[in-house]
């Protein structure tokens, strides 16, 4: 998940935020100042109509409320709005605001109620941790002993985390509002304005008493970061003080606000206000434990502090008690950057964000500032203007390749765009002759030592690789749902190389290392991503090439499907193991960063005449949806138990270890299943399945998908999408909605299309009874 567009769960920690705040008077007697006319984001181009429409899709199956209007209802809900500019709007009933001094109070006092110590002013002078995993909190008030923390501290977080020897990449921005005057067809209004979030102008704008207030955020190249701060820290003791303010910044967001709300023009502006918030390079937050110090938690980086607050709390709260989060929220995961996130990428970031607060969010969206980080592959100079590049944890990866004719560049939409040609040709290569993909991004550990067989059997479902063998394995929570899933390898006895996505590398090495810190295990973990470079070859061919750079065998005899060995290429050590994620004839080959261009240009010149070429990440996508392989972060997650996502076949209830989550699959398993992963293919025009959008069937919302692409093979669109049981059979129809229009859609068989292992298999039996 990159960019701007977080997952459907970040709505469920909006909404927690709103349920707590509507109860907290009533439970704590404070009075919060909660006011909820509503707010509405409102549409005023095309482009910004399908947005919502692309969100409407994702929200039919979710717990929040919201609903795509017209301009008649937004008038109704704004009726100063110059409505000849309005196309729609996106209504969200119960938002609106609240006093962040009284809504502060009633949770201190509810924290209080039930048992909290709160000593303030109390700043923190050092952290040490002890030897059992607690922490000493070094305070005027003196030495607190912790069993965790959590780092909490708003635009102090990255002081905070410095006394640890953490540099996150969290930086202040000024955001500035500006509140009028009385307004007098504000004040001869029967009931308050809804909130109104104009995107194209770049503000938000509300009801203050009898006036307005209105809150831009400023383009790039003007708006302000205070960077000082990340290289000298924060002033002691900047507490309520604010920012100089500096309405030339904000004239162009003034004068579109005029147009759109002409009252505004008459209005006096009796304040302006310029304050810090803060930012991560994603403006995502970082929620949840960090990896490199036990029982170290984060919350911070909110850009919008009060609409995550209560949300955010009750999340972690539910983690720390149980043991694991109450749903996935990944895309927040405080491990998501590593060293690469210094501080010019974060600058850069920063000022990319602010103003994109309000750009249209595609799906695929990319984002360019601040890119390359330091974090380069081998093949990034050989590759990057050749094709359409990804960001993947600081990587650039290739989505797609060019070739003479092509329409070129990074060119986002909602339907299919400039790559949907390209990607076609880029499975077809795979698919009749061979290709190779960069897959550097993967996160790579070693795990070694006395206990690692034993640690490696607690952590996952499916039994361990013998030697020189590889399997596909499962992390599941206490609660039995899929915390990751890992390619492990047994390269010699008691060492294993394990291989996880890009977006998981912090996050799962964190999991592994605490389990191994709490267990007491005697095992040494390292994380080996930056210093191993890993090239992908597929396609019927990718035998006859890498035969022509080898000595070794390299035939179905004497390199086995998912066997591994280490191998000469070239004249270069490569570890090579027969597995591929595109389901055709493939190898997986794991090489020393600083010999991967040579490997990569030796194999290019030894497949010139098996027609070897180039292919990015996007055909991967619809080549692993062909063969019905399933993704960790979409078909399944922390929200997901691996029986509903059909993954049995690597989960072994009978393996003597106890494994995490065995007693709670064993009753997932007995108590039965509620709804399945299914396969479906759809009728669409030029528009593909991304994935989260809402699965209808007689006119009633009934599931959800969970990706989507274009299947190539077959030139139909194709999506995994979770059913209730009796709608999984085959030959089933339902409705995806995507952009608003219902689609007609069936359950097929899968896979569409066999992968290359079955193939041969199915021939060999065949050749056998011929």
């Amino acid at each position: 998940k990159t960019g701007r567009s977080p997952s459907i769960n970040l709505k469920k920690v909006h909404y927690d935020s709103i349920k707590l705040y509507e109860s907290l008077e009533a439970e704590t007697g404070q009075a919060v100042g909660f006011h909820q006319p509503g707010s509405v984001r409102i549409a005023s181009t095309a482009a910004r109509v399908d947005e919502m429409r692309y969100q409407m899709t994702r929200t039919h199956w979710h717990v929040t409320q919201q609903y795509f209007i017209g301009p008649e209802k937004v008038h109704e809900l704004f009726p100063l709005l110059n409505i000849d500019k309005v196309l729609a709007g996106l209504y969200t009933p119960g938002d609106g605001h609240i006093d962040p001094y009284s809504l502060t109070m009633a949770l201190a006092a509810g924290a209080r109620m039930y048992g909290a110590q709160i000593y303030n002013p109390a700043p923190v002078s050092a952290l040490n941790p002890t030897a059992d995993g607690k922490w000493d909190v070094q305070t005027p008030h003196g030495t607190i002993r912790a069993n965790r923390i959590v780092n909490a501290t708003g635009f102090w977080a990255r002081e905070v985390g410095k006394m640890i020897g953490f540099d996150h990449p969290t930086i202040p921005v000024h955001h500035q509002y500006v509140v009028t005057a009385t307004v007098p067809e504000v004040k001869a209004l029967k009931k308050e304005l809804a909130v109104i979030r104009d995107l194209e102008g770049s503000y938000y704008l509300r009801q203050e008493r009898d006036g307005l207030l209105f809150g831009p955020y400023e383009q790039m190249e003007k708006m302000k970061l205070q960077d000082s701060w990340v290289r000298e820290g924060v002033p002691p003791g900047f507490g309520k003080e604010l920012f100089e303010s500096d309405l030339d910044r904000i004239m162009e967001h003034v004068e579109m606000a005029m147009d759109m709300v002409p009252v505004l023009k008459k209005a006096d502006i009796i304040n302006i206000v310029s304050g810090p918030i803060t930012y991560t390079p994603d403006l995502l937050p970082m929620v949840g434990p960090h990896q490199g110090a036990r029982n170290y938690w984060a919350a911070i980086g909110f850009g919008y502090g009060v609409i995550h607050a209560g949300g955010i709390g009750k999340f972690l709260s539910d983690w720390i008690r149980n043991g694991e989060p109450p749903y996935d929220l990944i895309e927040c995961d405080p491990n998501r950057y590593g060293k690469w996130a210094d501080v010019p990428f974060m600058c850069a970031k920063a000022r990319e964000s602010y103003g994109f607060n309000n750009v249209v969010g595609y799906p695929k969206e990319e984002r360019f500032a601040g890119r390359p980080t330091s974090r380069r592959g081998g093949l990034y100079e050989l590759l990057k203007d050749k094709a359409s590049m990804g960001f993947h944890a600081g990587w650039e990866q290739p989505h797609w390749f060019y070739k003479p004719g092509d329409d070129v560049g990074y060119k986002p939409s909602f339907r299919r765009t400039n790559w949907f040609g390209p990607v076609g040709r880029e499975c077809k290569l795979v698919m009749e002759k061979v290709g190779v993909i960069d897959l550097t991004p993967f996160g790579k550990f070693i795990v070694k030592g006395k206990d690692s067989q034993r640690l490696l059997d607690r952590l996952f479902a499916n039994t361990m690789p013998k030697v020189g063998l590889t399997n596909i394995s499962h992390m599941l929570t206490p609660s039995g749902r899929v915390f990751a899933e890992v390619t492990i390898t047994q390269l010699a006895p008691g060492e294993f190389l394990l291989i996880t996505g890009s977006g998981s590398e912090g996050h799962d090495l964190r999991w592994i290392e605490s389990e191994a810190a709490d267990g007491g295990y005697d095992v040494d973990i390292s994380n080996v991503t930056d210093d191993i470079g890993v090239l992908g070859i597929a396609g019927p061919n990718s035998r006859k090439v890498l035969q022509k750079l080898t000595d070794e065998d390299l035939s179905d005899a004497g390199f086995k499907f998912l066997h591994c060995k280490s191998i000469q290429l070239a004249g270069v050590p490569v570890r090579a193991i027969r597995i591929s994620y595109t389901g055709e004839l493939g190898w997986e080959l794991y090489i020393d960063q600083k010999n991967m261009a040579a490997v990569y240009k030796a194999m290019m010149e030894a497949g010139k005449d098996e027609g070897i070429d180039n292919f990015g990440t996007y055909a991967m996508s619809s080549l692993r949806l062909e063969k019905g392989f399933r993704g960790w972060g979409a078909e399944m997650n922390c929200d997901t138990n691996p029986l509903e996502a059909g993954l049995d076949y690597f989960i072994k209830l009978n393996k003597p270890a106890d494994f995490i989550g065995k007693a709670a699959l064993q009753e997932i398993k007995a108590k039965g299943l509620k709804r399945k992963l299914s396969y479906i293919t759809l009728d669409t025009d030029d528009i593909d399945p991304e994935g989260n959008e809402t699965v209808w069937h007689n006119g009633k919302v009934v599931g959800n998908t969970t990706s989507g692409a274009y299947s190539y093979s077959s030139q139909q669109s194709l999506a995994f999408a979770y059913l209730p049981l009796e709608l999984c059979s085959v030959g089933q129809k339902v409705e995806v909605e995507l952009l608003g229009r219902k689609y007609p859609a069936e359950v097929i068989q899968e896979p569409l299309v066999l992968t290359e292992p079955t193939r041969t298999r199915l021939q060999k039996k065949a050749k056998g009874k011929a």
